[in-house]
């Protein structure tokens, strides 16, 4: 059985992408990649600055260049992307051609318990952060969806919980 050269985990802040990625890409031993480590690791500052420099549509053009990179990487991997990688529609194709797209799915409840406390994520830091994750769900699901080969929801899950279903699923499309 052969399981795919490359898995890229989408969904929102929050959901377990790079959890689940350094868990997955253990499992299979194949690299770890996280897009948006990748762009701090290009840039030599952090998403909040480049953010605060460059805007959100700044930061989308180097996400995409570090997208467009990776994907010419001719290795196996597991890759998180970050939670706003599909806004693009450039991204979303360029995902579905690299490998197995895997949308984490998580609820408003539990990505709200998960991200509460993060001061590292520019786009969270409102005043009414329940609000702004719906708004975010509602632009963003839609294109997790499309983009995705195949769905996961996390909610209440451990994250072995949720590594042993994308096994599983890995192992019935071999």
């Amino acid at each position: 059985m052969t399981l795919p050269t490359r898995i890229i985990l989408i969904g929102p802040m929050g959901s377990g992408k790079s959890t689940i990625g350094r868990l997955l890409a253990a499992r299979l031993r194949v690299p770890f990649v996280d897009s948006d480590a990748r762009i701090v690791q290009c840039t030599g500052v952090d998403i909040p600055t480049i953010f605060a420099i460059e805007g959100e549509p700044g930061f989308r053009e180097r996400e995409h260049r570090i997208l467009a990179q990776i994907a010419r990487e001719d290795q196996p991997m597991v890759l998180s992307t970050g939670g706003g990688a599909v806004l693009d529609p450039r991204n979303r194709e360029l995902l579905r051609q690299m490998g197995k797209v895997i949308y984490l799915e998580v609820g408003l409840e539990e990505q709200l318990r998960r991200v509460q406390h993060d001061r590292q994520r520019p786009l969270l830091q409102v005043e009414d952060l329940a609000t702004r994750l719906r708004e975010l769900a509602q632009e963003r699901g839609p294109l997790y969806r499309e983009t995705a080969h195949w769905r996961v929801r996390g909610d209440g899950l451990r994250s072995d919980q949720v590594l042993r279903r994308i096994l599983r699923y890995l192992r019935e499309q071999a």
